[in-house]
């Protein structure tokens, strides 16, 4: 900067005022500066000056996996992060404790100004991992509730959606794919009541028969879930995943033992990723409004970095159904 100054014949202090778009300038002294800056190729070191304001300029991403929608929100969250001049370090832990806990406290934290976290492995015993005074902003679960600001799905209405949507078409015996034994506050436990609600909307009852289990929510899980129940003679028309990979995975399985979907069995997955409006049927699936939660979570965390002392936030996005053809209806 000092070589600037001196080839522009002003002093430092207006070079830098010039780089922080100070207003009051006269325009020929800005001429002179920039034309030095070209002359010279001087780049602002922007390292130093995030060094200098105590801040990397870094932000981490935290979630279990890279597959389909978190792959997705990564892409979202780093150009919800951009226009802030954030760059985002996105880090998986495959759902693993201690990986989270090493994601939240480790070495890697010196290299952050914050993170957005979509924990898997910890929970609501685990308050000490989170409470550790980095700027957070959590998304998709509820386990922390008064400790972070909070982004989250409507995990309740999301499935009681899909599961209405289901019954709308005629289907009555639905496979619910992805209940798990969790915490009441855990999105496998949220979605479980929604489709319970649902059911029980049009005077039905959750027949425990029909819930399969799948830990990790992966393709093979939901293959493998629907593999069973057909194999345990269990009877339905439709399936309800808790993901979309799941839902492609029970798709899979469906076309493996020969049936048709959706003409012998309906298929509905959560999360509206390209994989499912690219799939063989095209599958319907409830989109919960990635763009959105990628841009309220970035902005979260930006005044959160900014005022660590404000109380937290919560938030709950919209969602919308997305009707394909792998749930066209039972009498068409």
């Amino acid at each position: 900067m000092r070589d600037v100054a001196a080839r522009a014949g002003v002093s430092v202090k207006t070079v830098s005022n010039f780089f922080n778009d100070y207003p009051h300038m006269r325009p020929e002294t800005r001429a002179r500066i920039a034309a030095a800056v070209e002359e010279l190729d001087y780049r602002v070191n922007a390292s130093a000056r995030s060094l200098r304001a105590g801040r990397s300029g870094m932000i981490a991403l935290i979630v279990p996996e890279l597959q389909a929608y978190f792959a997705e929100l990564a892409q979202d969250v780093i150009e919800a992060a951009a226009p802030h001049g954030l760059t985002v370090l996105v880090e998986t832990t495959s759902g693993d404790r201690e990986r989270e806990i090493e994601a939240l406290a480790g070495a890697r934290r010196q290299r952050i100004d914050g993170a957005i976290f979509d924990p898997l492995a910890l929970g609501p015993d685990d308050v000490e991992h989170v409470r550790t005074g980095l700027p957070l902003v959590i998304i998709g679960e509820r386990q922390f509730d008064g400790l972070a600001d909070h982004v989250l799905i409507a995990d309740v209405e999301v499935a009681r959606t899909a599961m209405t949507h289901l019954l709308e078409t005629g289907r009555r015996r639905i496979l619910v794919v992805g209940s798990a034994r969790t915490t009441p506050s855990h999105t496998a436990a949220l979605r479980t009541r929604g489709c319970d609600l649902a059911l029980r909307d049009a005077g039905l009852e959750l027949d425990p028969g029909l819930i399969a289990a799948a830990v990790p929510w992966t393709r093979a899980g939901g293959a493998d879930a629907v593999t069973e129940a057909l194999g345990s003679g269990t009877r339905f028309d439709a399936v309800l995943a808790f993901n979309d990979i799941l839902a492609l995975g029970a798709q899979f399985a469906l076309f493996e033992a020969g049936l048709r979907v959706p003409e012998d069995v309906a298929v509905v997955g959560i999360d509206d990723t390209e994989d499912a409006r690219y799939a063989t049927p095209q599958l319907t699936s409830i989109s919960p409004g990635r763009a959105e939660i990628a841009r309220r979570a970035v902005d979260l965390l930006v005044d959160r970095i900014a005022s660590p002392g404000e109380p937290f936030v919560q938030v709950t996005v919209d969602y919308e159904l997305k009707v394909r053809r792998s749930s066209s209806s039972a009498s068409s």
